[in-house]
């Protein structure tokens, strides 16, 4: 018999909506504060520095809002697990996009603005309103999933930079995380490998004999923020098993072949 095909993960709406909102206002606390030196520290995302980046997510909110002023796309096609392969191709389109929306305006601005579009923005419409984004149409309800991921990134990537201690709201960390372990399923189909990421996510993943029940034979366990580094490219797969924040055992437990899933 032909496998069965998995219902792709729902999410709580109401949920997703407030972790993207209370994840915003995390960072946006955090970086009002920001010294001079401190935003003009480098941050290991190419030529960005703290300020760039701080802008960046600025512009994630606003141009979520700008996009619900646009008329609406006749129908929602792409999945939260879709959207993590579309991303790299528009890199620099959306760095352009940043930086003419925000050109000049101090980093309280930007977040000030910004939150309150995003805030009334949400507040006007339904999840299942179709964004007509660059990479195709989709439900708002998923690409608020989406956004979760935007945001836990760069909260990390702030961190990171400018030595602070932002906190992740866990609904956040959660839909964040669950987006990325699907993603990989999605890259790779498959039942051989089983991927716990504790408390968040069990995926399996890779072509090969189906683990059907017992312990699995090949096992990756790792915890949210290591595997989040490693599926968008902050980390690489060996030195997170030389530091044993990931563990892998049996033959097929080795993904450094399918990671990054985002670059």
């Amino acid at each position: 018999m032909p496998p069965v095909k998995k219902r792709p993960r729902s999410y709580d709406p109401a949920r997703t909506r407030a972790a993207v909102l209370a994840q915003f206002g995390h960072v946006a606390e955090a970086v009002r504060g920001l010294s001079p030196e401190q935003l003009s520290r480098p941050t290991h995302l190419g030529e960005w520095t703290v300020a760039d980046l701080a802008g960046h997510v600025a512009w994630i909110a606003d141009s979520l809002a700008r996009g619900l002023d646009r008329p609406a796309a006749a129908e929602g096609r792409l999945l939260p697990h879709d959207w993590p392969f579309t991303t790299v191709a528009l890199a620099g389109k959306i760095a352009d996009a940043a930086r003419e929306t925000l050109t000049g305006a101090p980093v309280a601005e930007l977040y000030e603005r910004a939150g309150a579009r995003l805030a009334e923005a949400l507040a006007a419409h339904g999840d299942d309103r179709v964004l007509d984004l660059w990479i195709g149409p989709m439900r708002l309800g998923d690409f608020l999933v989406t956004r979760t991921v935007e945001l836990v990134v760069h909260t990390d990537d702030l961190n990171r930079a400018a030595g602070l201690e932002i906190p992740f709201d866990r609904q956040a960390l959660a839909a964040c995380t669950r987006l990325l372990a699907d993603a990989l399923a999605v890259k790779a189909p498959g039942g051989a490998v089983e991927v716990r990421i504790p408390p968040f996510a069990v995926v399996q993943c890779v072509e090969g004999p189906r683990h059907t029940r017992g312990t699995p034979p090949n096992v990756v366990e790792t915890d949210p923020l290591t595997w989040i580094r490693l599926a968008t490219g902050r980390t690489e797969w060996a030195a997170e098993r030389d530091g044993a924040r990931v563990s892998a055992s049996g033959e097929r437990a080795d993904l450094s072949a399918l990671l990054p899933l985002m670059a």
